[in-house]
């Protein structure tokens, strides 16, 4: 299992001249919101453990996995750890942390982050689900009662297959110039 480390305890290190090897595996278009200024973008639904393994130049060296809050970071860990890589650490509380604490970041251009486009879309589904088995036919209940059991599911498993399928959603891509 990955060791964590606090956001603050990273600052130290970097404060300390040690060059720390980041990686981010938020979206491109979370990454470009805003990131820590050293940090490397590999989105988790494109992480390829088995090429990061390879391609470490000193593995005796943490690498650093860092995501918005925690929870992607720690599923990046997990894989990260299963394909052999090692010294592997999370960061905890994620990139708002890090911000928190002081690292130093780069802002870009605002955007919609992905766990709260979760939200938006699950409330809509639930609702419109509701309305549906409300004013059309009471199997439109259905609807709010499989986004409720896919909710459960994720915060039980600490998964969620809507956040993945958002993922990948042209509007949470970077064009390529």
């Amino acid at each position: 299992m990955a060791t964590s480390i606090a956001a603050p305890e990273l600052l130290s290190i970097t404060r300390s001249g040690t060059n720390v090897e980041l990686l981010d595996v938020r979206t491109p278009i979370e990454f470009r919101t805003v990131h820590v200024e050293f940090a490397k973008n590999i989105p988790l639904d494109q992480l390829d453990p088995e090429s990061i393994r390879r391609d470490r130049r000193d593995s005796s060296k943490p690498l650093y996995v860092v995501c918005h809050s925690g929870g992607r970071s720690k599923q990046a860990c997990e894989r990260l750890e299963a394909a052999g890589v090692a010294n592997v650490v999370n960061v905890a509380g994620g990139t708002t942390a890090c911000v928190e604490a002081g690292l130093p970041v780069v802002r870009g251009k605002k955007a919609v982050s992905l766990e709260r486009q979760v939200r938006i879309a699950a409330g809509s589904l639930i609702l419109i689900g509701g309305l549906i088995g409300f004013f059309v036919h009471p199997a439109g209940y259905g609807l709010s009662v499989f986004i409720g059991a896919g909710l459960l599911f994720a915060g039980l498993t600490d998964t969620c297959g809507m956040g993945m399928v958002l993922a990948r959603m042209p509007w949470n891509q970077l064009k390529s110039t």
